[in-house]
């Protein structure tokens, strides 16, 4: 159940990420997908900061700043 979860969650937070960025993203279904590498992405950056947020939605708000993190990294290589 955890894995299934923690998928959800990095669709939902993918969503959100392509809704914070300006110019929208890539469209609904690589943000998501990009928002399941942000989730994991997010979570190793704030392992190695030692930030750790409890909850559901401290893992939400780890995910998507992932995933603003990976569209914003992405949106270099669309130009």
């Amino acid at each position: 159940m955890g894995i299934i979860f923690s998928l959800l969650l990095g669709c939902l937070a993918g969503f959100c990420a392509g809704k914070l960025m300006k110019g929208g993203g890539f469209g609904l279904i690589m943000n998501i997908v990009l928002g399941l590498l942000g989730g994991a992405l997010g979570g190793w950056l704030f392992s190695l900061l030692g930030i750790s947020w409890g909850g559901i939605l401290g893992q939400l708000a780890t995910a998507i700043i992932g995933a603003v993190v990976i569209l914003w990294i992405a949106s270099f290589f669309k130009k």
